[in-house]
């Protein structure tokens, strides 16, 4: 016998189906919830389906996000194997029914059903430092997205408060400008506090620079507050607004500088993590993201795989005597590392980057390939590398 327990995961709950062997499907579907009474009653099928048989079953389940976590740290704490299923393939499964049924309970049935048709291998777990950076790394870019939103809609504001003001500091988003800003915040409040006053509280917001440096920014300050074109705020709901914005970006500027700090501190830690950086154009911030989302490199057996894993792996399309000659990127991998290492190639391919890597894209370019076409050969080929060096673990050697 071969035993299978399938399960449908949900918000909070789970379905389960027992197969003994395939076609046989033993007793009727059960639910459990996600707490220790539900999973306890999940051991409890497990062992009599072990009585039974005299063999372990096997735990098939989809990938759902984060709603699976505790059925599988449960399963990990007991030694039970399980598979996690890719949704895609399970879905791809459930269409080759003519009936069209869809509960939880026929679901758990199919995933049972889909054990015995197909070979999956075994599920490898990931370390669980690497999960922390990944969750860290992604926590990060959740964040600089809802930064850049604050930032927009702080930017709308002033234009309609002090636009000028955008000129007055080479960062508008800087510790000193947003603070400045905060205090005095409309034109007639800089006229009124006057350029000494103005100069005294920039230098006193950052001492690292000159005082002639803050005497300079303040006459910058006035000109603009006198030729500004709102002299009059007719709207207080601006203001208000505006010092909230402020106090937002402030601590987006925060967090996020904690964030990158705890990534670096934990990124240090793995080995993996130096071999990443050693290609010219990788930074600190994309080896880590690259890393995590990659995760223990020998999950992959084969380049091709971490390429599939990717979703850069191009669309094969061949019917009759056709064969398309133009096929896209499959994107049903990690997007997150698709980005990064995107981003990874158009750093590399600057003055200060690969040599190699330029090299191979120039190739391209010459051979008449677009440039989005020769950017993504670049990202495959560096893709590629970073799986070379990671099993040799060895860093990488540009061209002299």
């Amino acid at each position: 016998m071969n035993p299978v327990i399938g399960l449908d995961i949900s918000k909070g709950k789970s379905d389960g189906q027992v197969f003994f062997d395939k076609g046989q499907p033993f007793g009727q579907s059960f639910c459990f919830q996600h707490n220790q009474e539900g999973l306890s009653q999940l051991l409890d099928v497990i062992s009599n389906v072990r009585i039974k048989t005299e063999k372990t079953p096997t735990v098939i389940l989809e990938s759902t996000g984060h709603y699976h976590q505790a059925v599988i740290q449960f399963l990990e704490e007991h030694g039970i194997l399980f598979l996690v299923v890719n949704p895609l393939i399970s879905h791809q499964a459930k269409k080759s029914s003519l009936r069209k049924v869809k509960t939880d309970a026929v679901d758990a049935y199919r995933l049972c059903e889909l054990y015995y048709k197909e070979e999956f291998e075994d599920h490898k777990q990931r370390g669980v430092q690497l999960l922390n950076l990944r969750h860290l790394t992604r926590q990060f870019d959740t964040l600089t997205q809802m930064y850049v939103q604050v930032k927009l809609q702080f930017q709308a504001i002033l234009d309609q408060v002090f636009p000028d003001y955008r000129g007055i500091f080479g960062d508008l988003y800087s510790r000193v400008s947003l603070q400045l800003l905060k205090q005095f915040t409309t034109p007639t409040d800089f006229q009124a506090a006057g350029e000494s006053n103005i100069a005294y509280t920039i230098a006193s917001l950052c001492p690292s620079r000159s005082v002639r440096w803050a005497d300079e920014k303040a006459s910058l300050i006035v000109v603009a507050a006198a030729n500004n074109p709102f002299q009059k705020v007719s709207y207080t709901s601006h203001l208000i607004s505006l010092t909230l914005y402020i106090d937002l970006l402030l601590q987006y500027q925060e967090h996020l500088s904690h964030l990158r700090s705890q990534i670096d501190a934990l990124a240090e830690e793995v080995e993996a993590y130096q071999i990443i950086q050693s290609i010219p154009g990788i930074g600190g911030k994309i080896a880590a993201t690259i890393l995590s989302e990659i995760g223990e490199i020998h999950r992959f057996n084969h380049a091709k795989k971490l390429v599939a894993f990717a979703g850069i792996d191009p669309i094969v399309y061949a019917s009759g005597k056709f064969t398309a000659t133009s096929n896209r990127i499959t994107k049903r991998g990690s997007k997150k590392l698709r980005h990064a290492l995107y981003l990874a190639v158009l750093c590399g391919l600057r003055k200060t980057g690969s040599k190699r890597l330029r090299e191979f894209y120039d190739k391209k370019r010459e051979s008449g390939k677009p440039y989005r076409v020769a950017l993504i050969a670049c990202v495959n080929k560096l893709l590629h590398w970073i799986y070379a060096l990671l099993v040799k673990q060895e860093d990488f050697v540009d061209l002299a």
